[in-house]
Order: C-alpha cells, then structure tokens, then sequence
C-alpha cells in the first residue's frame, strides 16, 4: 500500500510536468511546425509547378530544335539539288563543247584528208607528166657513161 501510495504522489507530482509537456507541445506544433509544413508544402507545390514548367519549356525547345533539324535538312537537300543541277549543267555544256569540238576536228581531218588527196593527185599527175622526160633523162645517162676498163662486169 505504501507503494502505492508513492506512486500516487509521483503522478501527482508528474502531473504539473505532463501539463507543461502538452502545453509546449501544443505550443509547438501550432508555433513552429504548423508555418514550417506549410512552408514546405508550398516551397513542394513551388517545386513542382517550376519542374512542369521547366519540363513544358524543354518540350518547347525540343520542339523548335526538331523544327530546326528538320529546316536545316531541308536547306541541305536543296543546296545538295541545287549544286546537282549546276554540276549536271556543267557536264551537259561540257558534253556539248566535246561534241562540237569533235565535229570540228572530224571536219578538220576531213579537209586535211582532201587536201592531201588533191596534194598526191597533183603530184601523181606531176609525175606521170615528168615520168617520159625523167625516164629519158636517165637512158641517156646510163648510156652515155661508158664502164671503165674493167668495171661493167665485176659488180
């Protein structure tokens, strides 16, 4: 009994302590930790709108740099096309500037051709007409020059 007489006096005497505990902690919570959670909880809501925003803008701008890939592709392939065609260009003047330059060196042989034909005509009639004097020039000599004693039959 005495021991339960002690306890009853030590609640009695934690009681004043207990009163004071719960009055700081109620004190506290609606002090200290009530502003702090709810700061928290809007720096949180803060955080995550900035994140949506941030992930809305990154978007964006993968957007645009799609855009821009996508432009810059295009411009490629035209100054590539463009380039083809004044390459394609080139090579027809050039394929034309050798057709002609061909022709003309076709019409070139052509008229040397003819004008060594007229050239060994001029000189086969030439000679034909100076073959009878030629031929008679050359009897004449051969006649004419008398062996040396002994020379017509050695050779």
């Amino acid at each position: 009994m005495q021991i339960a007489h002690q306890l009853g006096e030590l609640f009695l005497g934690a009681v004043p302590t207990v009163i004071i505990f719960l009055f700081l902690f109620f004190f506290l919570r609606w002090a200290f930790f009530t502003p702090i959670q709810k700061a928290m909880a809007e720096r949180n809501r803060l955080m995550e709108g900035a994140r949506a925003e941030a992930a809305a803008v990154e978007a964006a701008a993968k957007q645009e740099l799609d855009t821009y890939m996508q432009a810059l592709k295009s411009a490629r392939a035209e100054v590539y096309r463009e380039q083809e065609d004044a390459r394609q260009v080139v090579l027809d003047e050039r394929v034309q500037l050798l057709k002609a330059m061909r022709t003309r060196s076709q019409e070139e042989v052509s008229e040397a051709k003819k004008e060594i034909a007229a050239a060994m005509s001029a000189a086969r009639t030439e000679i034909e007409r100076q073959t009878p004097t030629l031929a008679g020039e050359i009897a004449r000599m051969i006649l004419s020059r008398r062996p040396a004693a002994g020379e017509g039959l050695r050779r």
